[in-house]
């Protein structure tokens, strides 16, 4: 398509094409949108931002081949559709300028003023800045993001607001860039909405990632709801009917709307209750929408009354709301013909707020942020404080995805205080919760006035006293307990200053023991040359040299050799180990497929606990007297390993795509002949090894569930996300998971 034309001296753009003139129509929907929902509003800045916003991204092309401003304008009519304020609408059509063209937040401070240069900063990535990898970038970027949301909240909701364009776009680009843009959705995005109450932006997002991620499962779950979609809904028209009578008849005025599980929900289910579809009872279900809290309770009671309710899935989030404000009162009941049915009551109120969140609450009056001081965003200001003394970008992106998960454990303290836990949290989540000197020092704790220990899960309702002792310090051990990245980082402070005291004066102690081997006087090594030998290491002081020896990161002679050249000769390289040797073997092969930064002629070794293939992200940890430990970036034990930064060391993978590494597979299916045949056959087609296979059926889960457990060899991750996918699609395979154990 022809690049969008330059502005006019008049300041009016030439309709000189049908793509300008199809933008000029969606400019004047954007204002006509934002005047109906805003109508005092001056929205003068708008035509002025999307003039601006086409002068600087004339001749830019979206993937689509269509002009790059339609992307811009889509981002604005989220916003106005959301009746964001005129500041969000003009920071969503400036949102990329900074980023992709040659405009710098000086000129957008210069031509539109500071609250919406500051937006727009916000959401501008660290694309320039040169990082060590793209995932320190990124992390970087999510860091800097929520900085800026803790001044100004609207800089999320611009972001929230770009990534659902761009989902809904996502078509155009390659699967790899599909792929990578669709699980940061579901990982980072998505949640963001959810904690910020966003129901209808998380739903969409989340949906739409789906179908990126996994596009056979995605079809499989729609084709299924469609295809039960008439049955369902007479069902619930049926349904709706009597709750509507019955309502009438107590007085109660409500409006009754059937509703569709949507598909990642679907998905979601299955998987955490290994069960196939037919056996998920709630893809409709029915809400009631009233206008009092009075009345919610007493349909509630209309409900139960009709329909016996299914124990345990009665909730109340109007008395005790979630942390992102969401209201509403949730029960199942067993409805006509024996079917399960979910329902929900809120209030008109409620069920705004529980589609659109913080955006619902948008009262900028004056130029007062009153937005700024909503409940939604305290998670937000206490995770950024929480994190400040988090340098390691990798470290703050994965405890980042942490926090962004529902908060779903309620508990009390003796007093009565609420406190908010992500569900599986233990005591010491809850004690540092209360306060950081009460964590430090816990040693136990009563739970409904029972000493539990400190591994106990807590659950709603749960009193809880913490047993505390002055003196006592944290455990590491208490890392693989903690749920909250305020524990964890907490408990890391704690341990990482005793482990580094310790390690430097460790390493002061290897360096005088190996100097006296030697025969060198340390006290004629002038300290400028430790500093010098420090600097060489990439540290900053002497004590970070001793700490790196202490750790075991390079040897005391080195150090000597560096710094009194004249006196330590070069230590020699040792012989090659015999291939015969099984343990140096399984060295070499490791150091062939691993690389180390900086680093040459130290053992490398792969980590059992997570056993990472070629394709995994990795990160190499430090271990004294073993060599460098590599594990899989997503590990669980690599937030309890990392406790201290000064061990953690980069590490890729070698170009050398010859190796194979054994995975361990389980298949959770249906029990019915000609299904292993099929599995093996998928693992036949693809040219894969098989070293072991066992198939057990599940007597005990009672629903003819069977396992398949297999090890095969496997040249990378993108093989066996290929193995998995192709199990996936058989009929009867319920599960397809990687495991480690």
């Amino acid at each position: 398509m022809p690049p969008v034309p330059a502005v006019q001296s008049d300041g009016v753009p030439p309709v000189a094409d049908p793509a300008r003139a199809s933008l000029d129509a969606l400019l004047d929907e954007l204002i006509a949108t934002v005047q109906e929902a805003r109508p005092k509003d001056d929205i003068a800045p708008i035509p002025k931002a999307f003039q601006f916003a086409a002068q600087h991204h004339a001749g830019q092309l979206r993937a689509s081949g269509e002009p790059y401003l339609m992307h811009p304008l889509a981002v604005a009519r989220i916003l106005a559709d959301m009746r964001m304020d005129v500041v969000s609408i003009v920071t969503g059509l400036l949102h990329d300028i900074v980023e992709d063209t040659s405009v710098t937040t000086a000129d957008v401070l210069r031509s539109f003023g500071s609250e919406v240069a500051g937006c727009v900063d916000g959401v501008t990535k660290l694309s320039k800045i040169d990082f060590f990898s793209a995932e320190d970038r990124q992390a970087e970027s999510y860091r800097k993001m929520l900085l800026a949301m803790v001044n100004d909240i609207r800089v999320i909701i611009v972001k929230l607001a770009d990534r659902l364009h761009n989902m809904r776009t996502l078509g155009a680009l390659s699967p790899e860039r599909r792929e990578r843009i669709a699980r940061e959705t579901l990982e980072i995005y998505a949640p963001i909405a959810h904690r910020l109450g966003m129901g209808k932006v998380r739903g969409e997002l989340e949906d739409l990632a789906f179908r990126y991620l996994d596009p056979e499962a995605f079809e499989e779950i729609s084709n299924s709801i469609d295809s039960q979609r008439p049955a369902h809904e007479a069902w619930l028209e049926r349904m709706r009917r009597t709750v509507e009578g019955e309502l009438r008849r107590e007085g109660i005025p409500a409006r009754v709307d059937g509703r569709v599980k949507r598909a990642f929900s679907v998905y979601q289910k299955l998987k955490r209750q290994k069960i196939s579809l037919e056996q998920v009872y709630d893809l409709f279900a029915l809400r009631i929408i009233t206008d009092s809290v009075k009345n919610c309770y007493g349909a509630l009671g209309v409900i139960h009354n009709e329909w016996r309710p299914v124990p345990g899935r009665i909730k109340d989030f109007i008395a005790i709301p979630r942390p992102n404000l969401y209201q509403s009162l949730h029960t199942s009941v067993v409805g006509p013909d024996g079917k399960h049915c979910e329902i929900q009551i809120r209030t008109e109120e409620m069920h705004r707020i529980a589609e659109e969140g913080i955006a619902a609450h948008w009262k900028y009056k004056e130029g007062k942020r009153g937005a700024q001081d909503d409940q939604r965003v305290a998670w937000l200001r206490q995770l950024v404080e929480w994190q400040q003394e988090m340098r390691d970008p990798s470290e703050f992106s994965s405890t980042l995805k942490l926090d962004l998960y529902p908060e779903e454990v309620y508990c009390f303290t003796p007093k009565g205080r609420v406190i908010v836990l992500p569900s599986g949290a233990s005591p010491i989540d809850f004690a540092y919760a209360v306060h950081s000197e009460v964590g430090n020092t816990c040693t136990g704790a009563k739970v409904n006035g029972r000493i539990v220990p400190l591994r106990y899960s807590l659950r709603n309702g749960d009193i809880v006293d913490i047993l505390t002792q002055t003196g006592h310090q944290p455990s590491k051990d208490w890392l693989g307990l903690v749920k909250t990245s305020r524990a964890r980082n907490k408990i890391k402070h704690v341990i990482n200053a005793n482990e580094r005291e310790r390690a430097i004066e460790i390493g002061q102690k290897f360096l005088e023991k190996e100097a006296r081997r030697l025969g060198v006087q340390l006290s004629r090594i002038q300290k400028t040359e430790l500093e010098r030998v420090a600097a060489e290491y990439g540290l900053s002081k002497i004590e970070d040299l001793y700490a790196s020896l202490g750790y075991g990161k390079f040897s005391a002679r080195q150090v000597l050799q560096k710094s009194a050249p004249e006196q330590v000769a070069e230590e020699p390289l040792p012989p090659p180990a015999p291939v015969a040797d099984p343990t140096q073997y399984a060295r070499r092969d490791d150091d062939s497929v691993i690389k180390v930064h900086g680093i040459d002629d130290v053992m490398i070794y792969r980590a059992k606990c997570c056993n990472p293939i070629r394709g995994d992200a990795i990160v190499g940890y430090v271990t004294r007297g073993k060599g460098i430990a590599v594990h899989s970036r997503a590990c669980t034990n690599v937030q309890n390993l990392m406790y201290d930064a000064e061990r953690k060391i980069e590490v890729e993978w070698a170009r050398n795509a010859s190796d194979t590494f054994p995975v361990r597979i389980v298949v959770q299916t249906d029990d019915r002949p000609g299904l292993l045949h099929q599995l093996t056959t998928v693992l036949a087609n693809e040219n894969t090894n098989v070293r072991s296979l066992e198939a057990k059926t599940d007597f005990t889960a009672g629903n003819d569930a069977a396992f398949v457990e297999m090890t095969v060899d496997v040249r990378d991750k993108k093989q066996l996300e290929k193995l998995c996918a192709a199990m996936r699609r058989i009929s009867g395979v319920r599960d397809v998971e990687r495991t480690n154990q």
